[in-house]
């Protein structure tokens, strides 16, 4: 008898018990959950950019990339995150470890960063509806083949889920690059020329909903990328795209 009311008793407690939670991040545990799979701790952590001093890239401080561009072809980048040590850390586990669970989170995060787009007014200068599609910055052949995905297609389809809106395949590479945050910004302008084209199932897709709008900005096209360092990437992606797609290119970065 008073062993049956022992193990009713420890089973009332187990339900009373506030639930724990494993930290993505941290691996520590937690009992409030929140918005990210995080501990208390890890969330407080994250330097979200909440501030825009450059309405181009985003940026939360004076831009010098952007005043030294000579010509935009994208209308604007918003990044989630400014790249801290922290960030940096969780996006190399993402990208060189494979970890699947931080791509719920980062993929998650981006949305921080497609909210800003809408308060923008270059985001709801025209008044006339649009229809929204995801892309993503492509890897070459040898290094999807190192690293087995590509981390921003990852993220732009996690961005998809979250807002409904598509993934579209428009780009490719056409060879292959050194890493980018090894170079100076003179040799990154230089070493992307002519590195990207127009995927041929994504062109025809694209032009096929142009002759339907007509109008540019009835099309608007998010370009997700994991870090936005110089605008380089963005900026000739967004070139191949406009100077044969009558569409408007906007940037999504997890990190800047």
């Amino acid at each position: 008898m008073a062993r049956g009311f022992s193990q009713l008793l420890k089973r009332a407690e187990l339900l009373l018990a506030p639930s724990r939670y494993t930290c993505i991040a941290c691996h520590g545990t937690y009992t409030r959950q929140g918005k990210l799979p995080l501990c208390e701790s890890c969330s407080a952590a994250i330097p979200w950019i909440l501030h825009i001093r450059c309405e181009g890239c985003g940026r939360p401080e004076i831009c010098p990339d952007c005043n030294r561009r000579t010509q935009a072809y994208f209308v604007q980048n918003r990044s989630a995150v400014s790249y801290s040590p922290l960030m940096k850390e969780w996006l190399g586990v993402f990208k060189y470890r494979g970890h699947e669970k931080l791509r719920e989170l980062l993929g998650t995060m981006l949305l921080h960063a497609y909210y800003q787009h809408q308060k923008h007014p270059a985001a709801s200068a025209n008044a006339s509806p649009y229809t929204e599609l995801i892309t993503f910055v492509p890897l070459s052949e040898q290094r999807l083949a190192e690293r087995g995905f590509n981390q921003a297609q990852q993220l732009a389809e996690e961005l998809s889920v979250l807002t409904g809106i598509p993934v579209i395949d428009v780009l490719e590479r056409t060879r292959h690059t050194d890493k980018q945050s090894f170079k100076t910004r003179g040799d990154r302008l230089e070493d992307l020329q002519g590195v990207f084209a127009l995927h041929p199932a994504g062109r025809n897709e694209l032009k096929q909903l142009t002759a339907q709008s007509g109008v540019q900005s009835d099309i608007r096209l998010y370009i997700i990328d994991d870090v936005y360092t110089t605008g380089s990437t963005l900026n000739e992606c967004a070139k191949v795209i406009t100077e044969e797609l009558a569409v408007a290119v906007y940037g999504i970065s997890w990190a800047r």
